[in-house]
């Protein structure tokens, strides 16, 4: 029985594009398959795990570059680099959580201002927003300048 896989055929039980797999080739974290002459490359079920491992670490937050340093750890080394790079990221993560109760807690305050101001002309949440407007409270650093933080 034949195990081996067409690039679509990959991609497809994978759940990624076929174009996600070329991609993937040339980031270094998938193998090319080798072709016979004039043939269709064929990709083995250890290239799916492979997929479904890269997509499992992306589920978890880590980048590419990160998944790269895993799938190392995966081919035979020690698990410390791989848990210090899950230690990063749960570290990312708490303070992620942190920020977002804190602006959690910041839309409720407002919108509890909105409901005990009722219907008037004045809204609580727009005068807040104009007053950041004009004082705007600095919130991104020099490297990611005008861009949302990355959740992960």
């Amino acid at each position: 029985m034949d195990h081996t896989l067409t690039i679509g055929k990959l991609a497809k039980a994978a759940g990624v594009g076929v174009e996600t797999v070329r991609y993937y080739h040339r980031c270094g974290l998938l193998p090319v398959p080798e072709r016979a002459y004039g043939a269709i490359r064929q990709y083995s079920q250890q290239s799916l795990q492979r997929l479904h491992f890269i997509r499992q670490a992306q589920s978890l937050g880590f980048t590419l570059d990160e998944v790269r340093v895993l799938l190392r750890q995966n081919d035979g080394s020690t698990c410390s680099t791989a848990r210090a790079l899950a230690e990063q990221k749960l570290s990312l993560v708490e303070e992620r959580l942190k920020d977002l109760r804190r602006l959690r807690a910041e839309l409720k305050n407002l919108i509890g201002q909105c409901h005990a101001n009722g219907n008037e002309a004045s809204c609580p949440l727009i005068d807040t927003l104009l007053v950041a407007a004009v004082d705007p409270v600095p919130t991104c650093t020099s490297k990611n300048r005008g861009r949302m933080p990355r959740a992960g």
